[in-house]
């Protein structure tokens, strides 16, 4: 049965606020799930699938397989740069948050897509590398690290453009990736990007030279993931979010 999701549009949200909102929408499908195993078919919980898109005002996360050392910068410096810092329960190791940067949060049931977390995370990559592809820019995978780079095939140029990292529990996901279009990559001189030390990182606008309209980008992304996974897209205000007080809306 093809799947239907649900998207929101939440524009520039606090980080934690959002994340909070991710693990609500998780903790209740979860909770749907096991509650479905009690039920008859007629009486059982049908499926949600969301999808949400946002930026963040400045922020750096770190996984949970993280190295605490890989942000370079102490509390003063995050101050005076206007960032913030959380540990965070998803995969990967540090990364930054920011305006400009499209940050997209999936909370599928993948139950009810495909059981297998590495075919996700490479449909998420190639949707990624279709947009880039969309605006000229061949991009595409290295073997053994998570993301989307540029001259992937030269370890001397390969740089990173959109990063992946995702927290699965009971095959419903949530966090997800953060495609750089027109952010300030000077923030990523702060931290160690993805603990790799020897890869660079770069943005849509650096590549272009020139900005990006990041509304074009949301929808070029989310067409090729409709593609790719096979759903139909229900476009819903934030009002029908799941706990929107969460989000003040």
């Amino acid at each position: 049965m093809k799947q239907h999701v649900e998207y929101h549009d939440l524009g520039r949200v606090d980080y934690k606020q959002c994340w909070d909102l991710q693990e609500q929408i998780l903790d209740e499908t979860v909770r749907q799930k096991i509650e479905n195993r009690t039920l008859p078919t007629e009486s059982q919980f049908a499926p949600r699938h969301f999808l949400l898109f946002c930026e963040h005002p400045h922020v750096f996360t770190l996984g949970k397989s993280g190295e605490a050392h890989h942000l370079l910068a102490n509390e003063s410096v995050l101050k005076a740069r206007e960032a913030t810092f959380y540990k965070i329960n998803r995969g990967g190791d540090i990364t930054y948050h920011g305006p400009g940067q499209l940050v997209g949060y999936p909370i599928f049931d993948l139950d009810h897509f495909f059981n297998d977390i590495h075919k996700y995370l490479r449909f998420l990559e190639e949707a990624v590398i279709l947009t880039c592809a969309d605006y000229g820019i061949k991009a595409g995978r290295i073997a053994g690290l998570t993301g989307v780079w540029l001259d992937e095939e030269n370890p001397i140029k390969a740089r990173k453009i959109c990063a992946f990292g995702v927290r699965c529990s009971r095959w419903v996901t949530m966090h997800g990736f953060a495609f750089n279009v027109n952010s300030d990559l000077s923030y990523f001189d702060m931290i160690v990007p993805c603990g790799i030390t020897d890869k660079g990182v770069t943005s849509l606008q650096k590549e272009l030279g020139r900005e990006v309209d990041l509304e074009e980008v949301k929808m070029k992304v989310l067409l090729h993931m409709q593609s790719l996974f096979n759903f139909g897209i229900i476009s819903g205000d934030n009002a029908t979010l799941p706990w929107p007080q969460q989000l003040n809306v």
